[in-house]
């Protein structure tokens, strides 16, 4: 699934070729996504992209009468292309711009999502209970600590709900917490304030990382055969199990939490 670095990828590889630029049409080939393509983005021909932003995981591509709020669910990527390019299998709708250039939706297994609020969209039901965005400065320790507040269940839990910070999934989460150095199983109650300091200056370092090895460019997240590239991930536990760690030497361990698998070193994480 897309997570929040390689959606941040997105918002800043199609922000330069959408916003300005005028929607001469748009073309719906199968409708029916994991909530249906909301039929009030056909008023969209005519009216000009003003803002291209995300989140969360959802992109939001605003226009003066209101904002298409975008999800990618589990397979989805955008592409930009002529108008002349064959659609493939999988390609379901398209925003038309004017020079006939097409910003295109490919979502093979169709978790995506293609909404509008014709209203404020932080206000919009998906949206307005989310925590804040883990880049910005309203995530830091003391909000990481009142989430941990009174928390029996594990601090990896805790880091992936989206009421506690947006957008850190399964892998950003293994990953903070490794070089956080604090166990992923460890009682979110139980863990010092310094150390959750730590861990939310870890969450920011972590993604902040990712989206520079993504780069900024839309060439950057889609290969030559039009699927998600996104970057090179640089893992020192995801998916490493049995392999030696980085700093320690200790293998790197696989366990289940919340039904994800999880990874951790057993030395450098307490």
């Amino acid at each position: 699934m897309p997570e929040l670095p390689e959606v941040e990828t997105t918002c800043r590889g199609i922000r330069p070729h959408l916003c300005g630029r005028r929607v001469t049409d748009w073309i719906v080939r199968q409708p029916r996504l994991r909530r249906p393509v909301d039929g009030a983005l056909a008023a969209l021909p005519g009216q000009q992209v003003e803002t291209v932003g995300r989140r969360a995981k959802y992109l939001l591509i605003g226009f003066p009468s209101g904002t298409a709020l975008v999800h990618l669910g589990m397979s989805g990527s955008l592409r930009l292309c002529a108008g002349s390019t064959p659609w493939r299998k999988h390609d379901h709708l398209a925003l038309v711009l004017e020079g006939d250039r097409h910003l295109r939706y490919h979502d093979p297994r169709r978790f995506g999502c293609w909404l509008w609020t014709a209203d404020d969209p932080a206000e919009h039901p998906l949206l307005r209970d989310l925590g804040p965005e883990p880049l910005d400065g309203a995530f830091d320790g003391a909000r990481l600590k009142a989430a941990c507040a009174g928390r029996r269940r594990s601090i990896k839990e805790t880091l992936m709900d989206a009421r506690t910070v947006v957008g850190v999934g399964n892998i950003y989460a293994c990953e903070a917490l490794f070089m956080a150095g604090i166990h992923p199983a460890r009682a979110s109650a139980r863990i010092a304030p310094q150390r959750l300091t730590r861990l939310a200056d870890a969450v920011r370092n972590v993604l902040e990382h990712s989206i520079r090895q993504g780069g900024t460019t839309l060439r950057d997240f889609l290969r030559e055969d039009g699927s998600p590239g996104y970057f090179r991930q640089h893992l020192r536990v995801y998916d490493r199990a049995g392999q030696p760690c980085s700093v320690c030497g200790a293998s790197i361990r696989r366990t289940v939490l919340g039904q994800r698998s999880t990874y951790h070193c057993p030395r450098c994480q307490r």
